[in-house]
């Protein structure tokens, strides 16, 4: 049987799953906390725990007992676990559980992330500004600035009018995979927060969808020697 889609814990969900833990150099030690949403008690298999790897679709079990367990309604229950991450390529990653929940198959996301840094010598820092506007159907996207980090970039952007668009960035044609996008509707400034610009890139290209097909717009952004 082919497991349900991996879940965040959203509302209506039986469960929630959340993952906490202390970051060391080598491993990470935490507990699953597992808590009841409703109002009945839950029957919860644990099968299996993995680290995925964001946007690069790798994945690598964890040491988690497999237990059964009774969730009582608004109850945290904890299964404790500890790995070692050294052997983890630097990338960002997230937990996630595969269970049994009521006889039910679901995978939970543990919804907290953690990075393994890049060589410092290799990746881009620093802030690039750009000031630039595309053009995206009936909306103006002003790009502002990427503010290049050790483990991410995000780019500061403005729609006007204010409205949803769906940014993504490439690296000299590398897709760099979208961590988190805050955006408020009601100014148009939105973050969009990615894998982080290396120094071997030369140039960034922000491509912005909106909200019907047909409607993209592409700004390329060179990066300074």
């Amino acid at each position: 049987m082919g497991r349900a889609p991996l879940s965040d814990g959203r509302l209506g969900d039986p469960i929630s799953v959340r993952a906490r833990f202390e970051r060391f150099p080598a491993t990470v030690k935490g507990a699953f906390i597992f808590r009841g949403e409703d109002a009945d008690p839950h029957q919860v298999v644990v099968r299996e725990a993995n680290v995925l790897g964001i946007g690069v679709g790798s994945r690598h079990p964890m040491p988690v007992p497999a237990v059964t367990l009774d969730v009582a309604p608004h109850r945290d229950v904890f299964v404790p676990f500890e790995m070692t991450v050294a052997d983890l390529d630097p990338g960002w990653y997230t937990m996630a559980c595969d269970l049994d929940v009521d006889g039910l198959p679901a995978t939970y996301d543990g919804g907290r992330r953690f990075s393994i840094p890049w060589p410092r010598s290799t990746v881009r820092r620093g802030v690039v500004k750009v000031g630039e506007r595309v053009q995206v159907g009936d909306s103006t996207v002003l790009v502002e600035q990427l503010d290049c980090g050790g483990d991410s970039v995000k780019l500061h952007l403005r729609v006007d009018p204010p409205g949803p668009v769906t940014v993504r960035l490439f690296a000299d044609g590398d897709v760099l995979a979208t961590l988190d996008t805050d955006a408020d509707e009601s100014t148009g400034a939105a973050t969009v927060t990615t894998y982080p610009v290396m120094r071997v890139h030369a140039g960034v290209r922000v491509q912005v969808q909106g909200r019907r097909r047909g409607e993209v717009g592409e700004l390329e952004v060179p990066l300074p020697d």
